[in-house]
């Protein structure tokens, strides 16, 4: 017998039924993708989708070769020449279609996206090889109320998927890219001062990403990052008058938020606001969404300079504390089960329940001519509402028998042109 082939490390399978390291099943997948798409269509985005593999020139030039996803994490490989990777965000292949197909010409742009990405990094909850993220781009919009509108959808979809109790959103200002020059060299020059207790990560970020040193989950390190030079000091008028509009909008829209000045995001290409989503009910993986203005990167991309600002956040992570805090209503189970007794009744089944189909009913049928019995015992544990029944008898006169499986309403026999509008009385 030859050896079981497994999927790769990190790279999950979506089933039907929940496993045990994984409980979210498919049918909880789908309904927070038809949620996502009503929240979508009421804040009038529209969607965009984009090739998994681009470039390897793209995500270099607008995340950064120095940060750790384009220099540890990418799955990068050759094609004939050609140096290629797997998408690891989406901002970028967003962006890259927008100037591409020249969609900023005569108006601004509200995009969302969702699908695969992936960076090569040690698997554990929440966090995958292959992951799922959802994301939004607000593209020519250069005012502090639309960075509050988007951090208000993000609230709103909380709601909706009821962990907002579950979240605290944290927000920081980066500034323009003068304001931070003036404070790196600022920062640079201290950490230089405290090079000699810095752990390997903060040695190598020393020049090439000073900031995300300040970022560090070290606690060796915790009050050497306390104690540094603050991007707010650094920032001008503008900066300043930008950042408090915002906090007023939030204030004014009952939005709570933390100011983490240490908070600066892992892509080189933002400025501005900068904003996440954090819980404290997933462990180590803490945040679930993040995002905030990219002003310059439609330009570095090859496009006319464009105010613009997004966020994404990660669905495993996200449906896992759904799943175990929140509140996601599924239709998994069909509304109607439909077994048949006798193999002349099999026809008349399957053309009962192409009817009740195209009325608008979820159907499954039980596909088997077996007892009646066991195939109610299905029928109720599969989580259907109705049951559809035809024997050869039913099947002689041209009727069907319908069962309530709830016992609200009983059980009838009647003639199959009725059943639609039977089960269509009882479903009222």
């Amino acid at each position: 017998m030859s050896s079981k082939i497994q999927a790769v490390k990190g790279m999950n399978d979506l089933l039907p039924t929940a496993q045990k390291d994984w409980p979210i099943d498919s049918a909880f997948w789908q309904a927070f993708e038809r949620e996502a798409a009503r929240w979508m269509k009421d804040y009038a985005y529209r969607f965009i989708r984009t090739p998994m593999i681009e470039p390897t020139a793209l995500f270099v030039r607008s995340i950064g070769e120095e940060t750790d996803v384009v220099g540890k994490e990418m799955y990068t490989f050759d094609d004939y020449g050609e140096s290629l990777s797997l998408r690891p965000e989406g901002t970028a292949s967003c962006l890259r279609a927008v100037v591409e197909h020249n969609l900023l010409y005569n108006a601004p742009q509200k995009l969302w996206y969702m699908g695969a990405m992936f960076r090569h990094e040690k698997p554990q909850k929440g966090r995958y090889r292959q992951f799922h993220q959802l994301g939004v781009e607000a593209l020519g919009f250069a005012g502090a109320d639309t960075d509050a509108e988007i951090i208000a959808m993000c609230a709103d979809l909380w709601q909706r998927l009821g962990i907002l109790d579950c979240v605290q959103l944290e927000l920081n200002c980066l500034g323009n890219r003068d304001e931070r020059a003036a404070h790196r060299a600022a920062l640079v020059a201290y950490l230089q001062q405290h090079e000699a207790i810095l752990d390997e990560d903060g040695k190598r970020r020393l020049h090439t990403n000073p900031l995300r040193v300040l970022d560090t989950k070290n606690p060796a390190l915790q009050d050497m990052a306390n104690n540094a030079p603050r991007l707010l000091d650094f920032l001008g008028e503008d900066s300043r008058h930008h950042y408090a509009a915002l906090k007023n909008l939030l204030n004014a829209l009952g939005i709570a938020f933390v100011e983490n000045p240490r908070l600066v995001r892992g892509l080189d290409y933002y400025n501005a606001t900068v904003f996440e989503w954090t819980t404290d009910k997933l462990g180590a993986q803490g945040t679930i969404c993040g995002g905030g203005r990219y002003d310059g990167l439609i330009e570095e991309l090859g496009g006319k300079p464009t105010p613009s600002i997004g966020f994404a956040m990660g669905i495993e992570r996200l449906l896992l504390l759904v799943h175990e805090h929140g509140c996601l209503q599924t239709d998994a189970a069909p509304e109607v089960y439909a077994m048949y007794q006798g193999d002349a009744a099999a026809a008349a089944l399957l053309q009962a329940a192409q009817s009740l189909r195209a009325a608008g009913f979820a159907v499954l049928t039980h596909g088997s001519n077996q007892k009646l019995a066991t195939q109610f015992k299905k029928a109720d544990a599969c989580g259907a509402r109705f049951g559809l029944i035809v024997g050869e008898s039913e099947a002689a006169a041209d009727e069907v028998t319908l069962k309530d499986l709830r016992g609200e309403h009983g059980q009838v026999t009647v003639p199959a042109a009725q059943a639609v509008l039977q089960l269509q009385q009882w479903k009222a």
